[in-house]
């Protein structure tokens, strides 16, 4: 007889990362190519050499660098093991019951859905517009009694869509104060909006205790391998969040590591130039070929093939290089370096690849 398992698993998908393909360029999984700085690079080995100690189980060192960065308390701030491990965290600390409803676009992050369903509550899956951007009228509409979180992710993972600052304020008006909005901007150092229009969650959150911000260290300060994200919200929603936390689930490289990339961020901040330029130089030569793309705010460009995906996903890894097809929707590929970006476009943009998947 076998250990019992809740049988609700067995409909649950597992998260599925980006696929690596030796000898392949990996235009999959949204990292930075960049490696970390030479003064990051330091403070992770000196943090190895304590491995043999427990690090801060509250992180106190790093959230203090956090609130400083942002200017506000430390009792503000929250750090996780990614930003991914504090979704699963909030739909924990806002849902006990199998009616309680998280509301959130789709196609958005696909770990949504599953730390949803994990926490045994109900995933309210609100339809992309036709420019594949949040309805942010239908996000609305679809709050219910028994809505307990709301995601929004600005940018939106995988379509690169953003919102500008009064669609968000006028959305995050007419929510009820006793719903969790989640502003989820794991992307938000790619945004390169007009300054009036540029959404600063953390600000918007300020004098709104039903909003929480996310960030990460994953992809602008290129510690993705490290696992660090970090949650700036009320008080109240903070203490909660550190309840459910995994014990030490934030390790001591991954604190230091972070810490000297705060330190260091400016220059790391600065990368995001390049990123940027990679993105729209790889999004003008694709569109030039005929492709419909999205005008995107993040590190990555999305491709809406429908239910050409997977065999447009195959046709770029048989050309040496994998990128990320999602179901029937499309595929998205991460703006990495020149070279790499120059490889997918000779297979993107061949009249052969054109001609079959285009034409």
């Amino acid at each position: 007889m076998s250990p019992h398992i809740r049988p609700d698993l067995d409909a649950i998908p597992a998260y599925v990362a980006g696929r690596t393909n030796p000898g392949a360029v990996k235009l999959a999984s949204n990292e930075t190519t960049f490696p970390p700085l030479p003064s990051v690079a330091k403070a992770i080995s000196e943090a190895v050499e304590l491995s043999n100690r427990y690090p801060d189980n509250n992180a106190t060192e790093l959230r203090t660098a956090i609130a400083q960065f942002h200017g506000v308390s430390l009792e503000n701030v929250a750090a996780g093991c990614g930003s991914v491990a504090l979704c699963q965290e909030l739909v924990q600390i806002t849902c006990g019951l199998p009616t309680d409803e998280v509301v959130f676009a789709w196609r958005s992050f696909e770990a949504y859905p599953i730390v949803t369903r994990v926490a045994g509550a109900k995933a309210v899956l609100v339809p992309l517009n036709a420019d594949y951007a949040h309805d942010l009228d239908a996000l609305a509409a679809a709050v219910t009694p028994n809505t307990r979180v709301v995601f929004v992710c600005n940018p939106n993972n995988p379509t690169g869509t953003a919102h500008g600052r009064a669609a968000i304020e006028r959305f995050l008006d007419a929510m009820p104060e006793n719903v969790l909005v989640v502003l989820d901007e794991a992307y938000f150092e790619y945004l390169r909006l007009p300054a009036e229009d540029r959404v600063d969650g953390v600000e918007l959150g300020r004098n709104r205790p039903n909003v929480l911000v996310l960030r990460t260290f994953s992809k602008a300060y290129g510690l993705a391998g490290l696992r660090v994200g970090y949650a700036v919200g009320d008080p109240k929603v903070i203490e909660a969040l550190m309840k459910v936390h995994i014990p030490f689930s934030v390790n001591r490289v991954s604190q230091a590591a972070a810490i000297a990339s705060l330190e260091a961020r400016h220059e790391l901040l600065e990368r995001t130039d390049a990123t940027v330029a990679e993105r729209n130089r790889m999004r003008d030569a694709l569109v030039a070929a005929g492709y419909r793309i999205p005008d995107s705010h993040a590190n990555f460009l999305w491709l809406p093939l429908g239910d050409r995906s997977a065999e447009y996903g195959a046709a770029s890894e048989a050309a040496g290089v994998v990128i990320r097809p999602y179901g029937t929707d499309g595929v998205r590929i991460t703006a990495g370096d020149p070279h790499e970006n120059d490889r997918f476009l000779a297979f993107a943009t061949d009249p052969a690849t054109v001609a079959r998947f285009l034409g």
